[in-house]
């Protein structure tokens, strides 16, 4: 099964939240991490929002590097883009989650997807994407 990760998902592999735990078991379980190219910049910006001191954020940012050689990343083309139109008019969801969705509808195979935005999980579940239990 491959894993794919939303922003909201991965920020919390770097970030302790409530559901932390939940998403470091997840990625712990699934050896094939998958996210779109625009999720490794989401999540650097939403780092850096969160306020965090300098090192702090640079050993994040370190991190998150890291683990990126390990992603599987989705191109971002414009068939993907034509595809994100299509989800976000019918699923009435946001433009990024839109283009999240339509890297994870690309890839073969059975994929799991991590959300913890409600609508982009409906959205996912009518495109016949698993979605997470976080």
């Amino acid at each position: 099964m491959t894993l794919f990760l939303d922003t909201s998902a991965l920020v919390k592999r770097y970030v302790a939240e409530m559901e932390t735990d939940r998403v470091l078991t997840l990625m712990e379980s699934e050896p094939e991490w998958c996210a779109p190219a625009l999720c490794y910049s989401e999540t650097r910006v939403t780092l850096c929002h969160l306020g965090f001191e300098d090192e702090t954020l640079s050993a994040l940012a370190d991190a998150l590097e890291s683990d990126w050689d390990r992603f599987f990343v989705v191109p971002i083309d414009d068939l993907c883009l034509a595809q994100a139109i299509e989800i976000g008019c019918r699923h009435r969801v946001r433009t990024l989650d839109a283009i999240h969705l339509a890297a994870a509808s690309r890839l073969p195979g059975p994929t799991t997807f991590a959300t913890f935005d409600s609508r982009q999980a409906q959205a996912a579940r009518a495109l016949e994407l698993e979605v997470a239990r976080l």
